[in-house]
């Protein structure tokens, strides 16, 4: 695609989030910082933007995150028909969610605390922003968001305040965050295919029920402590029904796609639970995921455990499927950090924050919508920002 397409389909996307500007001020603003998100520059804050624009001052952009008249909600919404319209496919569409962390200095910034983050895989002083991702056979991009605020905030209404966190927010878990996220797209009508997640969700019996009352099915990871019932009404936890499964052999060695060095194989079976709870028609599955060979320095061969629910015809290949699919959204955060900005942004409250992750996570989705279109025409080539 020439600069010329580039510009023109950039313009299509400002134009389709133009009805949520109330002023054309700020609508004419976010097309400045959606081209300077997708800009070649080294960081992409409010004053390196500000500068890519020609402005002397950050206070334009500031003003647009912080309390420019938009519907910021609204701009996700658009973003998340966006991506379906573009990447959308019944049979391999996927919804993923995850959270990634967001590193940060100082007390003030909203949800800030020394938390976990797979980030960098330690305690660090960060924001927690739990996410939702559509993956297809066409692409992947982030379709949703929301800021974890830990109970050291929420019991703090005077620190809530001075960060513009919305009176009467309460303390919400990741996985009702989770799940708020995938109501917003079962309200609109678009929550088809699976769903799946890591344990954190996997353990959790609200998000299960929720998923299954509502006959969406689920591919997630759980723990090998996890109870579970089998149909004679045993109930063992994950990793005996592990040790019973594979005394009688029936392991098959599939790949659970491409991944950073090539194909991830390993050796998969599937063991049947009791389907109580579940829809008509549906099945209930332990899936069981083993390495093919021992890993360094180890003796024996490290599992991983999922729960999964769905039509009671699926074929393992498909919970496979599935269960591989997970890892497109550690791919999506990749790429809307390095590309699109998504962690460099340099303010403190939460309306600025969901008003700058949604910007990002909106040039991500373009820059996967653009990829697509070119890969369907036969250009494979990877589509940068810059």
């Amino acid at each position: 695609m020439g600069v010329a397409g580039w510009v023109a389909s950039l313009d299509a996307v400002v134009e389709l989030i133009s009805g949520r500007f109330a002023r054309s001020e700020p609508r004419r603003r976010v097309g400045i910082y959606l081209r300077g998100l997708l800009a070649g520059l080294e960081r992409k804050n409010g004053w390196t933007l500000a500068e890519h624009s020609g402005a002397v001052s950050p206070d334009g952009m500031q003003r647009l995150l912080r309390t420019a008249d938009w519907d910021v909600d609204g701009v996700r919404d658009d973003l998340r028909g966006y991506v379906l319209d573009q990447l959308g496919d019944d049979v391999t569409g996927v919804f993923i969610v995850d959270e990634t962390g967001f590193i940060k200095k100082g007390v003030r910034s909203a949800g800030v605390q020394r938390q976990y983050t797979d980030t960098t895989g330690k305690i660090d002083n960060c924001q927690l922003g739990v996410l939702l991702a559509y993956a297809s056979n066409k692409g992947r991009a982030l379709i949703d968001r929301e800021l974890y605020l830990p109970t050291s905030w929420t019991e703090d209404p005077q620190r809530c305040a001075d960060a513009g966190i919305p009176d009467g927010t309460g303390f919400v878990t990741t996985p009702q965050q989770g799940v708020a996220m995938l109501a917003r797209a079962h309200a609109d009508g678009v929550l088809t295919g699976w769903v799946t997640a890591d344990g954190a969700y996997g353990q959790n019996p609200t998000f299960r029920s929720w998923l299954a009352e509502r006959g969406v099915p689920f591919v997630l990871a759980t723990r090998n402590d996890d109870v579970l019932t089998s149909p004679d009404g045993h109930r063992r936890q994950a990793k005996v029904l592990a040790t019973i499964a594979g005394r009688g052999g029936g392991w098959e060695r599939r790949s659970m796609g491409p991944g950073a060095h090539g194909e991830r194989i390993y050796d998969w079976i599937g063991v049947t639970l009791d389907p109580t709870g579940l829809p008509a028609g549906w099945g209930h599955w332990l899936l069981l995921r083993r390495q093919t060979a021992p890993a360094p320095g180890k003796t024996g061969k490290e599992l991983a455990f999922y729960r999964c629910a769905g039509p009671i015809a699926t074929p393992l290949r498909e919970l496979i499927r599935v269960a591989g699919a997970r890892w497109a959204i550690e791919e999506c955060f990749q790429t809307a950090k390095n590309e699109a900005g998504l962690d460099q942004y340099q303010v403190r409250d939460w309306r600025a924050w969901h008003a700058h992750i949604t910007l990002a996570m909106l040039a991500a989705a373009y820059l996967a919508a653009t990829h697509a279109q070119e890969a369907e025409k036969g250009d494979p080539t990877p589509v940068t920002a810059g």
